[in-house]
């Protein structure tokens, strides 16, 4: 479908950016997923090559492009199903919560770095008990003297191996519910901040996901990332983001499982005729194709709202709800056409439907969502 929120020049540097996808990750791709883990050299390498946080003002490193720029980079790594190397996460959700909500000395100690690939980043909100209410999150970090005293465990902490720089929501007032909660920049080397071992996961195996304990780790209070006990009003502002990050990974997934499968399907034959040519087929992918369609449609909406600077709390989370349950559908069905090979490594729709199964999880899951929604109707 045709597309209004690009420009010659983003075109420009979609078709770069495809051409440094394709020559410098999709070769390596596979090891890595053996690996269990991206290099971090390679961070290096998309900071020197200008893919890092390429938003963020120049006088912090980055070369002030717009929001247009950080879709492409998501959707290319999207469509080629090379998530691991998690930039969207970096570029276009922690980081923000810095230059949005970090004082101008904190800003001119981390970002140059965020942009270099110096610094990468990890959010952590999730506990062993506690998800999507983090309201109710257990750990602490009480305040004597010049420091914090952090004390907790957080887990499925994406980057947890890599990043050196952990934004941590804690309880600074251990009775004030959400009121309570700060959030805490901890850098690598702080005593008392250790990692645990790098989580086998369903998919997404390149991407590096860790527990991360905090035991007396003492942290300055420079440290605090805005003000005391706005940490959850704060992580409530910049999730609609997160959400959309969610909404363009999965949607893109979508795109390029139909996109395999309809030339599978052509190419494929069975009593003597290309799979795609028997009805039930031919109706399967017309459907998956609708879907899609009415999700592309919605979403580029949401992104153009988005960059407008508009409040799309609301549809995003209905967003967040829909399209990624749309792409696990058509995960499914693609699968099922390919048949048997459908269920190889070597094919790609099954590491797409491998990885594609977390998004309808993630940055709140889809129940969540619908309460969200549910809420704001008056319901």
């Amino acid at each position: 479908m045709e597309r209004n929120l690009f420009t010659e020049e983003h075109t420009i540097f979609r078709d770069a950016f495809g051409r440094y996808l394709d020559k410098e990750v999709v070769p390596h791709y596979e090891k890595w997923e053996e690996e269990g883990i991206v290099p971090r050299i390679m961070w290096k390498k998309m900071g020197a090559d200008g893919y890092l946080c390429p938003w963020l003002a120049e006088k912090y490193g980055g070369v002030g492009a717009g929001y247009e720029y950080s879709v492409i980079i998501m959707e290319e790594l999207s469509y080629r199903g090379v998530l691991g190397l998690m930039l969207p996460l970096h570029n276009d959700i922690i980081v923000h919560y810095i230059n949005s909500f970090g004082s101008e000395e904190q800003k001119m100690r981390w970002l140059p770095g965020c942009v270099s690939g110096d610094i990468i980043t990890a959010i952590a909100m999730t506990e062993p008990d506690v998800g999507s209410d983090l309201a109710a999150i257990k750990t602490s970090a009480l305040r004597d003297g010049d420091a914090y005293i952090l004390n907790g465990q957080k887990t499925f902490i994406s980057c947890g191996i890599h990043s050196n720089l952990v934004i941590v929501a804690a309880k600074t007032d251990v009775h004030g519910g959400a009121k309570g909660v700060s959030l805490i920049c901890v850098e690598d080397g702080t005593p008392g901040f250790t990692r645990g071992r790098n989580l086998k996961k369903m998919g997404w195996h390149s991407q590096d996901t860790a527990e991360l304990i905090f035991v007396d780790c003492r942290v300055p209070v420079s440290n605090l990332l805005g003000k005391e006990g706005k940490g959850f009003y704060y992580m409530m502002e910049k999730l609609q983001g997160e959400r959309l990050v969610a909404c363009i990974m999965a949607q893109c997934m979508a795109e390029a499982m139909l996109d395999m499968t309809i030339r599978y399907c052509k190419e494929r034959k069975i009593f003597g005729q290309p799979v795609s040519s028997f009805q039930h087929n031919t109706f399967k992918i017309v459907e998956m194709a609708t879907e899609i369609e009415l999700g592309r449609t919605f979403l580029d909406s949401m992104i153009a709202d988005y960059i407008a600077d508009k409040d799309i709390v609301k549809r995003v989370s209905m967003g967040k709800a829909w399209i990624p349950e749309m792409a696990n559908r058509v995960a499914y069905h693609c699968v099922q056409l390919h048949g048997g090979y459908g269920y190889m490594e070597e094919y790609p729709i099954c590491r797409f439907a491998r990885d594609v199964r977390v998004i309808p999880i993630f940055a709140g899951s889809t129940e969540v969502m619908k309460v969200i929604v549910g809420r704001m109707m008056g319901l």
